[in-house]
């Protein structure tokens, strides 16, 4: 399927975009009927049974070749060219694209925000299943900090601004899939957090909504109130950069310290694995000239959902069966 098409420039963006589809969320969207499952979570198509796709991974062992994305299975296996891949994967036709012009600095992002479903009844499951506490699941949909996507039925945690304003959304699939992304126009800034009840001098740092979730509901079970502590999560961490100047505090916890001056303590509880301790490594150095910086780990599992599921005898949930529709 190779073409001749003339060079074609594309945007890094939308090159970006199409490499971030695993191969078997594309089977699953686009040719249902060719993914046979092997066995627990092994895949194998049904054009070749020799192609094996396994924890985001895929490899065809007659050929003795593989990949991580779709675009690899669209290149090496099917032969399409690198153009006609990322068109199929992105539904973009590049042939007559054009650069989208540059946005103004100052101009806000749009925060696009995927329909709600009539109810919330999946998310709560899936939070209720991850030892979450319900009170305090239905306080975050009483105030629009959480709900239930129509289309895929995803978790959607919401960060608001000062004024009370959507700005950020994290989208987590209930449906046994390991998908996660940011809602279009997101604003880091403004992440997933509960704020105390009234001002504190201490914030607690997650790297995700559901660690700070369980942290909340490991309070309510201690008989402490949550409401008293200030809980804020990062949206993910990243790989600190070799040289300690290079590194960068995350914007949502620099917007936070700047709005909330008052602040004296920053506790850290981030994830247990390489980058959650070289994450809280990097932080202590940036921060401790000015605050008091306290490392207080998950004592059990690689992050707070599964010390809480610990804490509460709850064997951690299965992953349900891929459906076609999870994302």
């Amino acid at each position: 399927m190779r073409s001749n098409r003339p060079y074609v420039q594309l945007d890094p963006a939308v090159i970006e975009q199409a490499r971030q589809m695993d191969l078997l969320t594309y089977l699953q969207h686009y040719e249902p009927s060719n993914l046979r499952r092997v066995a627990g979570n092994v895949y194998c198509t049904r054009e070749h049974d020799s192609l094996k796709i396994s924890n985001g991974k895929w490899y065809w062992w007659s050929r003795g070749f593989g990949g991580v994305s779709a675009l690899d299975y669209l290149i090496k296996v099917k032969e399409y060219d690198f153009v006609e891949a990322v068109e199929i994967l992105t539904g973009q036709t590049m042939a007559d694209w054009k650069p989208p012009p540059a946005p103004k600095k100052d101009e806000p992002k749009v925060l696009l925000l995927p329909p709600k479903n009539k109810d919330c009844n999946r998310v709560i499951q899936y939070l209720f299943e991850r030892g979450i506490d319900y009170h305090l699941i239905q306080e975050c949909i009483a105030d629009g900090t959480l709900y239930e996507s129509a289309d895929y039925h995803n978790a959607v945690f919401i960060g608001k601004d000062e004024s009370g304003t959507p700005k950020y959304a994290a989208l987590r699939s209930t449906l046994g899939s390991t998908f996660k992304q940011d809602a279009s126009g997101s604003d880091k800034r403004y992440s997933f957090r509960l704020l105390a009840r009234e001002p504190t001098d201490t914030v607690h740092l997650f790297e995700a909504a559901i660690d700070l979730l369980s942290y909340a509901t490991y309070l309510k079970c201690e008989g402490k109130d949550y409401k008293s502590e200030s809980l804020l999560s990062l949206s993910g961490v990243y790989q600190p950069r070799k040289e300690m100047k290079d590194s960068k505090i995350p914007i949502a916890l620099t917007t936070f310290l700047s709005a909330n001056p008052q602040i004296k303590t920053i506790v850290l509880h981030l994830d247990n694995d390489k980058v959650g301790r070289l994450c809280t490594a990097t932080l202590k150095e940036l921060l401790q000239k000015d605050y008091k910086i306290v490392d207080d780990p998950p004592p059990v599992g690689k992050d707070f959902n599964d010390f809480l599921l610990s804490y509460l005898g709850i064997a951690r949930p299965k992953p349900a069966r891929e459906r076609s529709d999870a994302r």
